[in-house]
């Protein structure tokens, strides 16, 4: 058996459908920032374990959420509110931890994003996640796009999970991303401070999926014109047209995010010491 751990804020809308996805635990935790809806009611009512701590920002929460809960299996599955498990995933979970050996501390799976119904089959930039642990053996760094730290071996998964960012409607997801844009704007000037450094070998050629795209990301903050090149990379390098409409308003969404943070950093500049 593997628990669950998912992670909430003002969730009372996505996170019955999530917790219905995970039945098939009997060990599912909720660690929740407090919300103010009736998420924790919920929760509660579906028979999850609940403990509330106050946000500090999302890679110190996750990092709370595994050290600090006790878990009844070895194996930890990590989802958000907005996140389910098909019903095919379960015997590829199942068997997958049951056959791994010490050597293995992670496994990565692939995630489909959807776009009210319809999957972003070409769209999606970033498929693969690492989500199903040995708590003891992971830790995160970094508060936006947080990067997970592995201690020992990460397999591939078969099988996906699915993903809904836009339930809660696009007005969310533009709020939630003026958020993450102010984050990775003070990282970029962080970064140009000296405090985080990037190297172009490891993203091109490291084994490693996440500390890849996580080089990849830093080196491109560097690149002038990005908000335009990542919607010809998006819509066109990625084939994101064959999504149809979707493709279309989630290449532009994710355009409009990218400029929200080149016109923040010059703000940050402009204002700040």
């Amino acid at each position: 058996m593997i628990s669950v751990l998912i992670l909430t804020r003002n969730e009372e809308k996505d996170l019955p459908g999530c917790l219905d996805s995970v039945k098939w635990s009997d060990d599912v935790h909720i660690l929740d920032s407090f919300s103010t809806d009736n998420t924790v009611q919920l929760a509660r009512s579906r028979g999850a374990s609940v403990v509330q701590r106050e946000f500090d920002g999302y890679a110190s929460q996750r990092n709370a959420g595994l050290k600090n809960t006790s878990f009844k299996y070895p194996w930890l599955f990590i989802l958000d509110a907005d996140e389910r498990v098909p019903e095919n995933m379960v015997a590829h979970l199942m068997e997958a931890t049951r056959v791994a050996g010490p050597e293995v501390s992670a496994f990565r799976l692939q995630r489909k994003d959807y776009f009210f119904g319809s999957w972003l089959k070409h769209a999606q930039i970033s498929p693969y996640y690492i989500r199903v642990v040995r708590p003891e053996k992971v830790y995160y760094h970094r508060e936006i796009n947080e990067v997970m730290e592995v201690e020992g071996e990460i397999r591939e998964m078969k099988g996906w999970f699915d993903h809904y960012p836009f339930s809660k409607g696009i007005s969310h997801w533009i709020s939630k991303h003026n958020i993450y844009s102010t984050m990775e704007a003070q990282r970029l000037i962080d970064e140009q401070k000296g405090i985080a450094k990037f190297s172009f070998r490891k993203a091109m050629f490291d084994k490693d999926f996440n500390v890849k795209r996580f080089h990849q990301k830093g080196l491109f903050y560097k690149v002038p014109g990005r908000p335009v090149i990542k919607w010809f990379y998006i819509y066109l390098w990625r084939r994101g047209i064959l999504d149809g409409r979707g493709g279309f308003i989630y290449a532009t969404l994710q355009s409009i995010y990218e400029y929200f943070i080149v016109v923040k950093v010059k703000e940050m500049k402009q204002t700040r010491p």
